[in-house]
Order: C-alpha cells, then structure tokens, then sequence
C-alpha cells in the first residue's frame, strides 16, 4: 500500500468525524455539505481500493494475508457510505452522529490496513 494514502484517508476521515461530530453537538442533522465531505473521502478510498487491487495483482503480498487485507480494503470502502445512507433516515442530530461514527471506523480500518500489509509502502 501506499502510506501517504493511508494517512491522507484516515486524517479525512477524522476530519470528517469531528466536522459531523460538531454537528450533532449542534443538534443538525447532515447537510449537503457534509455530503460533499462524504464524497470526498469515498473517492480517497476508492482510490485506495484501486491501488490495493492493483498492487495484488502485480504480485505484491500483506504479510498478514490476502484474504483478511481484501476484507478490510472493501469493509474500508464501505464504511463512509452506509453511514450516509444510514443518515438520510436519520434527518436529526442522530444522522450527523451516524455519519460520525462511521468515519472514525474508516480511521481504525486504515491502521489496520497499515498493520495487515506490513507498514511499508512505496
């Protein structure tokens, strides 16, 4: 994997969290804005799922195994989403927590796929 695109994903995704997160605390529900924050920080992880993918394909190896990095990179790219969608039957502060909670699971997916391929990158 590449660290810098680790780090820049779950740096976005504790931005995001926090941003969402002061909006609960604020008692708003999601607003389109943090839905332009949602998109972004999906895109970054498609972009990570690409290079992942890509890097497996070439031959390169986690050191902890194929099958639970797979795992991770797609539950990774999958997080921000379902939050979102989740916030959108949730139109109070609930939905802005919602979208909180699952970028702060990003964020620990990301260490995770830092540890699982081997903390080296290119």
């Amino acid at each position: 994997m590449i660290d810098a695109l680790t780090l820049v994903v779950g740096a976005t995704a504790l931005a995001l969290a926090a941003w969402c997160g002061f909006a609960a605390y604020r008692d708003q529900p999601t607003k389109d804005w943090h839905f332009i924050g949602m998109a972004v920080v999906t895109l970054l992880v498609v972009a990570q799922l690409a290079v992942g993918v890509v890097r497996l394909a070439g031959g390169e190896k986690p050191d902890d195994g194929t099958g639970i990095f797979l795992a991770y990179l797609l539950g990774a790219a999958a997080a921000v989403p379902a939050a979102g969608f989740l916030s959108l039957s949730e139109r109070t502060r609930w939905g802005s927590a919602t979208v909180s909670a699952g970028a702060v699971v990003l964020a620990v997916l990301e260490v995770r796929l830092f540890d699982i391929w081997g903390g080296s990158g290119a």
